[in-house]
């Protein structure tokens, strides 16, 4: 007999032993069932219907199936692991240990069929049926038992579904009246539309939000009644709607803001308000009661979107809620409306602010690790001050360090150390010559930065980095944010650069570019848009657009241009210009509750223009690492097709750089067990040159560059701990491309039992967070 045979016997051999183990698995969880019951697996329905089409049929079917309770033990291939964890581990002694993790957190108590109630579940879908038109449905039930398990089986005949054949809003005279009959245009019942009870609701609750915007205050769904008239045959339906004639008179009327009071060091803890005559602040429209003169009164002036005399709205009183909660100054907030003792028809609008400490002093201590084999941790200690000047201004000082320690790898024990200084104020508004009022519910913010950093790369060299920016954040809605940076300077010195690095510079001159002296003007802007909050969406995005530009303002206040022959400094330091774009597309598609499938894109390209030949580097991509492409060791890979191979002198491997980048990734999510979710991966990309460098052959972009494509695949484990994520990916090669064209696909190398080829092409990625 060949080999190959033998293997091929001796893998069918494998396949029957384990179709057997899971045969034997599966039918283990039945032998532990309570005396005389059976193991419920679920409920179907079928829908008997000869003139509904087999589309609406199936999508009926699958409505009514999801209200069947209770719901079965969950399966994964056909099996339940859930309930087999919970049998196996028996009755636990005591309220902790392995036993009672393991039938309490991985396990699932088995669902049975005692628990099922089939003349329930029938009326449950019988109301479903008559709620979307299907009226006088017939529903019967009936059970199937094998081998000591059950399921239950449905059987719904609807008749045909009735529609809306006119609906009618209120024509009455009165003010709300008038009110109701002018949201019609914009309402949910159609005619011709199905009739549907659910559509009834939130056409009654969609009315209610409309009048809540023209000032009824007082006025709630329940006052509104749907008279459905189904008399007329032809399976048709007439909805009127009417004002219930119980209805109150205060909710029968517009409501007018009256005086806006303000308490802006309320406490929870106290019964009453006790204040004297000289606490009291009129501003404006506003009376302000504040104890400790905490806040500038221009502060409620700008969160307050009341005014006296405004109709009340329910937009701008949540909108005003939200301004003072993302002021970031007050621990609790509430709103209180009382009718007024002076104005009829009218409100008096409370606010009641209980602040947070004003000064507090945040210590963090962070441990990390790459896929360049550098471990380390890092200390930040930020001391911050909510209200500065008394407008809910907010001064963070930080003071950080950390030390990053290789342990294996290339590099060789260059280890690197930082440490540094930042500080920023925040104003709760736009400061600009112009006079910007924001109306949403994010307030609007200025930032200034001052930050230094001095790194040292122990062996190699040290770099002083210091930036200064001043710029604006604000948000157009929850999905929509902008940052701009009107001023963002950076500038970096070298110094303590060793003899060894001034060698390595001479056999390779590119590392120079990393110790250059670099002076950055120019301003920064970033776009980022997101529905991913959106937990029910199937198919949710995020995109995130940045543009930087450099020295485009300074270049030509200085004239700078590199065809001259003295290239243009300021304080003795080379002005860099350059355009950079870089944009990062995410979709997440939900595939179940537990499972969902993540694609990211990312493009980016830096011009070098003027006064500069070549992008600083800094400034440019890299690529590989834990948020990149994880089979690849952190900013080793590229750039295209060129190879860094370490000189016999060399003793480290330097970070590698390009002007261009392309990367996409694709990961499967699912949760696997208690606080444990898995993923499988697949990476590709690369970073290119845009102009050719003779010391590195094959690095810049032609119209071949998709060729220089590297890709990676992997596993990892995802720890969800709730107030953080512990993420460990191991990641390999799938394509090499510094290898010869023909062998950059290494599938078939691929050997997990050799050491010698896990030590080579196995990545283990240690992170915080998902990497997209």
């Amino acid at each position: 007999m060949s080999k190959k045979h033998s293997n091929m016997k001796i893998n069918c051999m494998k396949y029957c032993v384990m179709l057997s183990l899971l045969f034997v698995y599966g039918c283990s969880n039945t032998k532990y069932l309570p005396e005389g019951d059976l193991l419920y697996t679920g409920g179907s329905v079928m829908v008997k219907d000869s003139v509904m089409k087999k589309k609406e049929r199936k999508e009926l079917e699958k409505a009514l199936e999801g209200l069947l309770r209770p719901k079965p033990n969950k399966q994964f291939l056909g099996l339940r692991p859930k309930l087999w964890f919970y049998n196996i581990a028996g009755e636990p002694t005591k309220d902790k240990g392995i036993r009672y993790w393991l039938r309490n957190k991985v396990g699932e108590e088995p669902v049975l069929f005692s628990k099922v109630d089939l003349d329930y579940n029938a009326n449950v879908l019988r109301s479903f049926a008559e709620n979307h038109g299907y009226f006088k449905a017939r529903v019967s039930a009936d059970s199937t038992v094998r081998s000591k398990r059950v399921t239950a089986e449905y059987t719904i005949q609807p008749r045909k579904q009735y529609k809306i054949k006119e609906v009618k809003f209120p024509e009455d005279s009165s003010a709300l009246g008038k009110a109701i009959a002018r949201t019609k245009r914009r309402s949910l019942l159609k005619e011709g539309n199905p009739y549907n009870l659910d559509i009834i609701k939130t056409e009654r609750e969609r009315i209610d939000a409309r009048l809540k915007e023209k000032g009824f205050y007082y006025f709630n769904p329940d006052y509104i009644l749907a008279q459905v008239d189904s008399t007329k045959g032809d399976q048709q339906v007439n909805i009127k709607l009417k004002i219930k004639e119980e209805t109150p008179e205060k909710a029968r009327e517009a409501y007018k803001i009256d005086k806006i009071i303000v308490y802006p060091n309320f406490s929870v803890s106290k019964d009453t308000i006790k204040y004297k005559k000289e606490d009291i602040v009129q501003y404006n429209d506003f009376t302000i009661i504040d104890t400790a003169d905490t806040f500038n009164p221009r502060v409620f002036d700008r969160a307050i979107l009341f005014k006296k005399g405004d109709l009340y709205n329910r937009k701008d009183h949540n909108l005003t809620l939200n301004r003072f909660v993302n002021l970031g100054t007050f621990n609790f907030v509430k709103n209180e409306f009382k009718p007024s003792d002076s104005v009829k028809n009218a409100l008096d609008s409370y606010y009641y602010l209980t602040l947070l400490p004003k000064k507090f002093i945040r210590f963090e201590v962070l441990g990390k690790t790459n896929s360049a084999s550098y471990t380390g941790s890092e200390v930040n200690v930020n001391w911050n001050n909510r209200n500065l000047f008394g407008g809910a201004e907010l001064l963070t000082v930080s003071v950080f360090g950390g030390a990053d320690f290789q342990l294996a790898g290339e590099n060789k024990g260059h280890n690197i150390f930082k440490l540094g200084t930042e500080t920023s104020l925040t104003w709760p508004r736009f400061i600009t010559p112009f006079n910007i009022q924001g109306n949403s519910e994010f307030v609007p913010r200025t930032k200034a930065t001052l930050r230094y950093e001095y790194q040292n790369r122990t062996q190699l060299y040290s770099l002083n980095s210091f930036n200064a920016s001043f710029g604006y954040l604000w948000r157009e809605s929850i999905r929509k944010e902008h940052q701009l940076n009107v001023m963002d300077i950076t500038y970096v010195s070298p110094n303590n650069v060793t003899p060894e690095y001034q060698q390595d510079i001479k056999d390779d001159p590119a590392l120079g570019k990393i110790i250059e002296k670099q002076l950055i003007f120019g301003p920064t802007y970033s776009y980022t848009y997101t529905n991913t909050m959106q937990k029910r969406k199937k198919h949710t995005f995020y995109f995130n657009g940045e543009l930087d530009l450099a020295g485009n303002i300074t270049g030509l206040l200085t004239g700078a241009n590199i065809k001259k022959k003295d290239t243009v400094k300021i304080f003795d330091v080379p002005l860099s210009q350059y355009a950079k774009v870089k944009t990062d597309f995410r979709h997440y598609l939900k595939l179940t509750k537990e499972t969902e499938l993540v694609s990211r894109i990312i493009v980016g390209i830096g011009l070098p223009y003027g006064n500069s030949g070549v992008m600083p580097t800094s400034k440019q991509f890299v690529s590989g690492g834990t948020n990149s492409i994880r089979a690849f060791r952190a900013r080793t890979l590229g750039p295209g097709s060129f190879f860094n191979t370490p000189t016999p002198n060399s003793s480290y491997l330097p970070d590698q750089s390009g002007d261009f980048k392309l990367e996409f990734s694709s990961e499967y999510r699912a949760k696997l067990f208690s606080i444990v979710n898995g993923a499988l991966f697949v990476d590709a990309g690369n970073i290119w040159l845009l102009n050719a460098d003779p010391l590195k052959p094959g690095a810049e972009i032609s119209k071949d560059f998709m060729k220089d494509i590297a890709v990676g695949a992997g596993a990892g484990l995802r720890f969800d701990l709730s107030f953080l994520i512990l993420r460990t990916d191991l990641a390999f090669p799938l394509r090499k491309p510094w290898l010869p064209e023909n062998d950059r696909w290494v599938i078939d190398d691929i050997d997990f039992g050799n050491s010698t080829w896990r030590k080579e092409n196995l990545i283990l990625n240690i992170a915080i967070g998902y990497p997209f």
